[in-house]
């Protein structure tokens, strides 16, 4: 097999594996986060207003679409139906990684048709930071010209790809990478983790290459340790036996998402917070501890590959939640649910206010 058709077999065994096995792993530091419940709200919830802007762009709700897949004929529908989502719920989105479309411009539709679903929606275009290192800005550009996008996610995987057997372990020179792109380019540039956290020293550094934007990936969520463990376990290549146990050894490593997300905001910068994300709560209290955004992929996943319908239906029930918790909290707005005051508690009882 090429490298070119790796890839894109690559994405296809991304979605069955995510979609069929357990492939969370840890707490993600939501169940330690108390919103203070506020007895007398003095709001009416019928108009609640869930309204962001981010980016320049005004959004329906904080609710993101995270990068979840492209890059293979069978994941197009995939994403006609996020976008179409997107378009629908005024959410923006992420499209899953473009080096399959990049390096086989056959593939390119499977990113196209979600600007062909969402003509008005905020869709961000997304390579790899090894990518641009090695190909420079004109990947960078040719990601976000295929999809008309609004911006572009560089995404930072080094744990998925330390366990790949295909995977990129040289990572020097991305930082100065990074920089070159964010000083040539009139596009958002997005820095995003997939699943390990960012901390605050790396915010500061993603800050002062110039990223207009971070979404911390943080650790709790879906595991891409377990996801290539799996692919090695599937392998019939004996080379491969070896990193189903480096994967499991390394399902614990990472930042959880709410202590990454405490790490990040310092930075400045504003940030979409994901890893572990599950409900309209998650997302409110993310927003209260100082994200712009909450992004959701898994979650999302098995109801687009069932239909429009189950996508609208799971994406109204977390809007629905997120409504209510505001409506708890005395919040009719956005700006009013990042004041909320939040109890940030452990096994052994409150450890402090935010």
């Amino acid at each position: 097999m090429t490298i070119i058709h790796q890839t894109s077999s690559r994405k296809l065994d991304h979605i069955r594996i995510c979609s069929q096995d357990e492939v969370e792993q840890g707490d993600p530091g939501f169940r330690g986060v108390r919103l203070v419940h506020n007895a007398l709200p003095e709001c009416d919830m019928a108009r609640i207003n869930t309204g962001v802007r981010f980016l320049g762009h005004q959004f329906g709700s904080p609710l993101f679409i995270a990068a979840m897949t492209g890059g293979h004929p069978e994941t197009a529908v995939i994403n006609q139906r996020l976008a179409q989502a997107a378009e629908q719920f005024n959410l923006g989105m992420g499209v899953g990684s473009q080096r399959a479309a990049l390096e086989n411009p056959d593939l390119e539709g499977t990113f196209a048709v979600v600007r062909d679903a969402a003509p008005s929606a905020f869709i961000c275009a997304n390579i790899g930071i090894v990518q641009l290192r090695d190909h420079g800005i004109e990947w960078a550009d040719r990601a976000v010209e295929m999809i008309g996008a609004d911006a572009l996610a560089v995404h930072l995987n080094f744990l998925q790809e330390a366990i790949q057997p295909e995977g990129d372990h040289n990572a020097q020179g991305c930082l100065a990478s990074l920089s070159s792109l964010c000083e040539e380019v009139s596009y958002p540039v997005i820095v995003k983790e997939t699943g390990s956290g960012i901390a605050g020293e790396t915010a500061r550094q993603i800050a002062g290459a110039g990223a207009t934007a971070i979404d911390i990936g943080g650790w709790g969520g879906t595991s891409w340790a377990a996801v290539e463990a799996i692919r090695a376990d599937e392998s019939s290549r004996d080379q491969d036996r070896h990193l189903v146990s480096l994967g499991e050894e390394f399902l614990s490593w990472g930042i959880p998402t709410v202590t990454s997300l405490a790490e990040v905001v310092p930075a400045g910068l504003p940030v979409i917070a994901t890893g572990g994300v599950r409900t309209g709560i998650d997302m409110a209290k993310a927003v209260a501890l100082g994200a712009d955004l909450a992004g959701m992929a898994l979650p999302l996943l098995n109801p687009a590959l069932k239909g429009e319908a189950p996508l609208n239906q799971a994406i109204e029930r977390l809007l629905h939640q997120l409504k209510v918790t505001m409506f708890l909290t005395g919040s009719q707005d956005i700006a009013a649910l990042k004041r909320t005051r939040v109890i940030i508690s452990g096994t052994d009882g409150a450890l402090g206010v935010h």
